[in-house]
């Protein structure tokens, strides 16, 4: 049912009216995330066939990571889930200050994760535990080598996820200006639903890169 703010504006001239315009714009956002569940999907099942075949070493090799950090980005980037929700919500029912407040804080959020992921990611630069671009890597422990996989695992998993979360916070920063303007209530409102679905996907994805990295120890 279509609500009032997606009432104000005109559907483009391929679609019969705006709520069919939404649930094509949802389909196309759908299909688009299939494609990145299928690149994701080939990482984390590539690491849990590695996972399985080294599982001492690769547990080591978790060990050295921060789990404290990873924990807090893990509340920080759920947390950033809830306030787009809510921002969507807000959207929908017309309360643009409420909106905007809550899309804001889903970008500081944003922000702050990736800050506290480069932060993570020097630390194991100083401890010589980043085996890409050329740099040493040293590892404290029996069959360093596995232990270099393990890790190449991590950066690449973790990077990929730090590439769309820098895509997605500039989605959320333009849904913010439009919310700002808000010249056209019926394309933030779609905006917003769609901004929302890919924020969510990038949730979800660290959820399972934060279990399968940080927690699976023993």
């Amino acid at each position: 049912m279509p609500t009032m703010n997606t009432m104000t504006s005109a559907p483009a001239e391929q679609f019969d009216d705006l709520d069919q315009q939404l649930r094509a714009d949802v389909m196309g956002m759908w299909v688009f995330l299939a494609t990145e569940m299928l690149l994701f999907g080939s990482l984390l099942t590539g690491f849990v066939i590695f996972r399985i075949q080294h599982a001492a070493v690769f547990a080591d090799a978790a060990s050295h990571l921060g789990l404290k950090l990873g924990s807090i980005n893990t509340a920080i980037l759920l947390t950033s889930g809830l306030t787009v929700a809510l921002s969507e919500q807000a959207v929908s029912s017309g309360r643009r200050r409420s909106a905007f407040s809550l899309l804001l804080i889903s970008i500081v959020l944003g922000v702050t994760f990736l800050c506290i992921k480069f932060y993570e990611w020097y630390i194991e630069y100083t401890e010589e535990l980043m085996p890409v671009l050329g740099l040493p890597f040293r590892f404290k422990g029996e069959h360093d080598h596995v232990a270099e996989l393990f890790f190449n695992f991590y950066y690449m998993m973790t990077g990929l996820h730090a590439v769309h979360m820098i895509a997605g916070l500039g989605v959320l920063m333009v849904i913010l200006m439009q919310i700002a303007r808000w010249s056209e209530p019926g394309r933030v409102t779609r905006q917003a639903r769609i901004g929302g679905l890919y924020w969510h996907f990038v949730d979800v994805i660290w959820v399972f890169i934060f279990t399968l990295l940080y927690l699976l120890r023993s």
